[in-house]
């Protein structure tokens, strides 16, 4: 559940400079999309080794992980602190990873590829959630062909979008063939769709599984495991370069610090739940469960790197990136490094690669 709230479209990274060095064009950037209000102290931070590691604040259930590491500060062993920075709007999020604002982010791994596209000096370094996203659609439209002219209700440059995309791809539809309407918030498209005001939605969970129970006649379409296969990715780690040069051990912590929550998000789900639920997630007990179960946080991605690498064809094909990021765009090495350092606390993770 890798919620999506704030601007209905993405920022312009072509107009951001991510050099780190040219502050007065991150000012006009940061005025002109309502972000004035962070400390301008951020600007220009550097990653050197004891620092703290500071992170975008996401609210989706692909963040449990990094919420409960951060909850627990479990890299504070390691002499490692995790702090948040929120931001206004998702798309905040994007852009403040791409000028180093912050130096990790959990984001739609559609995100990242446009950040990379636009020469951003980040790399993928570790898995967030996987599946838990669904196409849902209105009583009636039981097949992809009847969805042609129907309005779509997702959210520009996401894996939201991509979905959609891709299902209407593999079923010899175009995707220009039905109309697309982006929607300002996840709570916002689901009484949209709701009301009748869009037609199909691609969306996360619980709100799918909420959507086909509440809106009688309403039909699941697909949970996104018929179209790319059990365990598929929906949003990834993303990390500056300067923090893998400069403070691998940091982020080596933060890594760590996610698998232990991983491990705890498993095995006492309920406490984990009790903990975050109100304090990082604004949703009831009941829908917590729901996404827990149909989304869970898996650090150790690396047997979907295929998967986020085929995915970049249909993100060209839409025109959001010029070429494809190549195999360079991920690198697992620091995440190879803590699983080796700890085969304890790996071998007792339930979702990960090895049995993914």
């Amino acid at each position: 559940m890798c919620d999506r709230i704030g601007c209905t479209h993405f920022p312009k990274l072509s107009e951001m400079d991510f050099s780190g060095a040219a502050v007065p064009s991150r000012r006009r950037f940061l005025k002109g999309t309502a972000a004035a209000t962070i400390s301008m102290g951020l600007l220009g931070g550097t990653a050197h080794a004891g620092a703290p590691v500071k992170s975008t604040h996401g609210s989706g259930f692909c963040n449990l992980n990094i919420f409960l590491a951060h909850s627990r500060q479990y890299s504070k062993a390691a002499g490692t602190e995790l702090v948040f920075i929120n931001t206004p709007t998702s798309a905040e999020m994007v852009t403040f990873l791409g000028m180093g604002q912050v130096d990790v982010g959990l984001m739609p791994y559609t995100s990242f590829m446009a950040l990379y596209d636009k020469g951003a000096p980040v790399k993928i370094v570790a898995g967030g959630g996987v599946e838990g996203c669904a196409i849902v659609a209105r009583p009636g439209l039981d097949s992809p062909q009847k969805l042609k002219g129907k309005t779509l209700g997702t959210f520009q440059m996401d894996t939201l979008e991509v979905m959609p995309y891709d299902y209407l791809k593999k079923n010899g539809i175009a995707f220009k063939d039905v109309k697309v309407r982006y929607m300002g918030n996840t709570p916002e498209a689901v009484e949209a769709f709701k009301a009748g005001a869009i037609d199909w939605i691609c969306t996360i969970e619980p709100y799918a599984s909420a959507l086909v129970n509440d809106v009688k006649g309403a039909v699941m379409l697909t949970d996104g495991v018929d179209l790319y296969g059990k365990g598929y990715t929906d949003c990834v780690l993303a990390a500056r370069a300067s923090l893998m040069k400069d403070n691998p051990a940091g982020l080596k912590a933060i890594i760590k610090g996610m698998m232990q929550a991983q491990l705890d998000a498993e095995t006492k789900t309920e406490e984990v739940l009790k903990e975050l639920v109100g304090k990082y997630y604004k949703t009831s007990m009941e829908n917590a469960r729901i996404a827990q179960g149909k989304q869970p946080a898996v650090v150790d991605a690396r047997s979907q790197t295929d998967f986020i690498l085929q995915r970049t064809d249909s993100v060209v094909e839409m025109g959001y990136i010029k070429k494809k990021p190549g195999r360079d765009a991920i690198d697992w090495t620091l995440l190879e490094a803590v699983i080796k350092e700890n085969p304890d606390l790996y071998s007792k993770l339930k979702y990960k690669s090895a049995s993914a």
